[in-house]
C-alpha cells in the first residue's frame, strides 16, 4: 500500500481486464481500476496500491461516462461483489467476454487456432440462477446510508451475501435479482421470522450462532428445494424453524436442513436431513430427467446449460460405434446426455456422492449404455483402466476451474483418442492445457457460451481432432 497516494485526473479508462476489472496506463504501467468503471469512461483516480510490474486504483470522479454504459438495476451494485458488469450492456458484455476467450487462446496456448464462433447469449439475464446460498451474520455489513443514521437503531443481524474479501462481514439483502420468486420471499420471511422469534444469528470469528445458512434451489419442472443449515443441534428450534418454512411456503416440494458447528459453511460432508417432501428435485433436458440431491451439482443456469451441452454433443461428432470416456462427470449430465449417440459411455468423477447420482439419472431415464466410477483422476485413469474399460473413441472432459492436472493432459496423449471434447469455465487453465494437448492434436472449432451474464465468467468448448 502507498504511504503517500497519488491522484491522476482525467485519465480514460481503455479496456476490460481479469476479474472484470478495468485498466489505464500511468508511467507506462497498467493501472488496475474497480467499482463503477467501464471502458470509455474519462475519470479522476486514486492509485492506493503499487506492485512490481502495475498499480491498482479506485474511481474518485467520473467526468466522461463511455456510450457502452446501461443503467445498473440492483440496489447493491458496486457493494455485494456479483454482476459487477449490470452497468454495461449486455451486447458489450458478450464482446469483452469473446475477446477474453480469444486473448487466452493465443497468448497462453499459442496453438493454430480455427476462427473462433460468435458467443452463446443467454436467453435470460436476470433471475437465471437456479441455486443462490445466503448467510446469516450478528455481524452486518454498514452502508454509507447506514453509517450516517443513529447506529444505536440499527439492526445488525443480516441475511444475504458475503461482502468481497471480508468473510465475517455479511450484506443484507431485501431484493435479489438473480433467482426467480419466490427466493427472496423466502429469504427475508425467514430472516424476520428469526429475529421475531430471537433465534441467533451466526458469528464467522467466533463461529457461534443457531442460524447458520440458506440455500434455495428451483428446477425448470417447478421444483423447488430448501435447505437451512444450523450451527447448534437446537431440536425444538429447528422444529420451530422447518416447519414455519414448509407451512408458510407451499411451493417448497423438497425440504432439508444440516447442522454444522465446524469453522466453515462446507456442508458436503455433513449429514443431511430429509424434513418434507421428496428427497430430491428434478430438472429436464430434451426427453432427459435428472434426479438432483442437497449435495448434487447442476449448471446454476438451467436453460443455458441444455445450450452448454448441445453444442458439446454437436462438437463430439459421436455415431452409435464409439466409446466415449466423460472426465469430471460431476452427476453424469453429459454422459447421459450424449449416451444416445455412443456405443458406451464411461465417466469419471472424485465425488463418490455425484457417482451415485449419474448412476441414478441413468436408472430413471432407462439408460443401458453408461458406466461411472469414483477416484482421483491422476490415478484412476491409467492403463489398466483404460485395458479394462476400453481405448476411448472421444474424450470429453469438463474439469474444474484450476483445470485438468499436467500428469493426466499427458494421460490423454498416451490414450490418444481420435477426438476431444474440452468444456471450460476457465479459459486461462484451458489454454494452459491446449498447449499440451498441441503436441498432437489440431484445435478445430472453440464455442464460447455465456452461463452468467452481468459478470466476467464464460464458459468455453473446444473441439480437438488428432493430427
Amino acid at each position: 500500500m502507498l504511504k503517500n497516494k497519488i491522484i491522476l485526473q482525467n485519465v480514460l479508462i481503455e479496456d476490460f481486464a481479469a476479474e472484470g476489472k478495468c485498466i489505464a496506463r500511468h508511467d507506462g504501467a497498467v493501472v488496475f481500476i474497480q467499482g463503477d468503471v467501464a471502458p470509455g469512461d474519462v475519470a479522476d483516480i486514486e492509485i492506493f496500491n503499487k506492485k512490481k510490474r502495475f498499480f491498482e486504483a479506485k474511481i474518485l470522479k467520473t467526468h466522461h461516462f463511455s456510450d457502452i454504459r446501461a443503467k445498473s438495476f440492483c440496489d447493491y451494485f458496486g457493494i455485494c461483489g456479483g454482476c459487477k458488469w449490470q452497468h454495461i450492456d449486455y451486447t458489450e458484455q458478450l464482446k469483452f467476454k469473446w475477446q477474453q476467450v480469444y486473448d487466452h487462446l493465443h497468448r497462453i496456448a499459442k496453438v493454430e487456432l480455427p476462427e473462433i464462433l460468435p458467443i452463446l447469449p443467454s436467453a435470460q439475464t436476470r433471475h437465471y440462477r437456479n441455486k443462490l446460498e445466503f448467510t446469516f451474520s450478528d455481524s452486518r455489513w454498514l452502508t454509507n446510508e447506514d453509517m450516517a443514521a443513529n447506529l444505536d437503531n440499527i439492526e445488525r443481524n443480516a441475511l444475504g451475501f458475503h461482502i468481497p474479501k471480508r468473510f465475517d462481514k455479511i450484506l443484507d439483502i431485501d431484493e435479489c435479482h438473480l433467482q426467480p420468486d419466490p427466493s427472496n420471499e423466502i429469504r427475508n420471511s425467514l430472516r424476520a421470522f428469526a429475529l421475531a422469534h430471537k433465534l441467533t444469528f451466526y458469528n464467522q470469528r467466533a463461529n457461534v450462532g443457531f442460524m447458520r445458512n440458506l440455500i434455495v434451489r428451483n428446477s425448470n419442472k417447478d421444483d423447488l428445494m430448501v435447505i437451512v443449515q444450523f450451527g447448534q443441534n437446537e431440536e425444538e428450534d429447528i422444529e420451530l424453524v422447518m416447519a414455519f418454512l414448509k407451512n408458510s411456503f407451499p411451493a417448497i416440494t423438497s425440504l432439508h436442513y444440516i447442522v454444522n458447528g465446524t469453522g466453515n459453511d462446507s456442508y458436503y460432508d455433513k449429514e443431511v436431513f430429509h424434513f418434507w417432501g421428496k428427497h430430491y428435485m428434478e430438472e429436464s433436458m430434451d426427453d432427459l430427467t435428472f434426479r438432483i440431491g442437497p449435495k448434487s451439482f447442476y449448471q446454476t443456469n438451467s436453460t443455458q446449460a441444455y445450450e452448454l451441452y448441445k453444442a458439446t454433443r454437436n462438437m463430439a461428432q459421436l455415431s452409435d460405434s464409439e466409446l466415449v470416456y466423460d472426465l469430471y462427470t460431476g452427476t453424469g449430465t453429459i454422459a447421459n446426455y450424449v449416451a444416445k449417440q455412443a456405443r458406451q459411455v464411461v465417466g469419471v468423477e472424485y465425488v463418490a456422492a455425484a457417482i451415485e447420482d449419474a448412476k441414478v439419472n441413468s436408472d430413471i431415464n432407462n439408460i443401458k449404455n453408461t458406466s461411472f466410477f469414483a477416484g482421483d483422476m491422476k490415478l484412476i485413469l491409467n492403463d489398466d483402466f483404460v485395458a479394462t474399460n476400453g481405448r476411448p473413441d472421444v474424450i470429453i472432459t469438463d474439469p474444474p476451474r484450476a483445470g485438468m492436472d499436467e500428469p493426466v493432459t499427458r494421460k490423454l496423449l498416451e490414450i490418444n483418442p481420435e477426438r476431444i471434447v474440452y468444456v471450460s469455465c476457465n479459459t486461462a487453465t484451458q489454454a494452459r492445457d491446449l498447449a499440451i494437448l498441441d503436441e498432437i492434436y489440431e484445435v478445430t472449432a472453440v464455442q464460447p457460451v455465456d452461463m452468467f451474464p452481468h459478470t466476467h465468467h464464460v464458459e468455453n468448448i473446444v473441439g480437438l481432432r488428432r493430427r
